[in-house]
């Protein structure tokens, strides 16, 4: 008499699923640091000329006037002091402005002249066009 083959086994074996998962989970928590999360999102202007200098301090301002000395929160009272503080030992001392676009003028310009006060450069930051 002729024996059928054996009947499949009905169980699923989830040890190779398991590995992917994990492999994707290792993934997606390495590239997840390399995004940095103190980033403003700002909506700069646009402008043809790009400059690649570095500069040795970033005023950022949004669009609620809060203003930002190298991504964080200070008050206008204390920026003069702290943009000093940073570029006292720079060699080419540089202050990059980053205002969105619905910010008044008058909030650039008094940044501005706290880098005109001391003789510091002052390059407002732009995006491509």
């Amino acid at each position: 008499m002729i024996r059928r083959a054996r009947k499949p086994n009905p169980n699923f074996n989830m040890s190779s699923m398991t590995d992917i998962v994990f492999l994707l989970l290792i993934f997606f928590m390495v590239t997840s640091t390399l995004i940095n999360p103190n980033a403003l999102r700002l909506l700069l202007p646009k402008s043809t000329n790009q400059t690649s200098n570095q500069p040795t301090a970033v005023v950022s301002i949004d669009r609620n006037l809060t203003f930002y000395f190298n991504q964080k929160v200070v008050p206008f009272s204390q920026l003069e002091s702290r943009i000093v503080d940073a570029l006292k030992n720079a060699d080419d001392p540089c202050v990059s402005i980053e205002a969105e676009k619905s910010v008044p003028i008058e909030q650039v310009v008094r940044v501005m002249n706290i880098a005109k006060t001391y003789g510091y450069k002052a390059i407002l930051a732009t995006e491509p066009e």
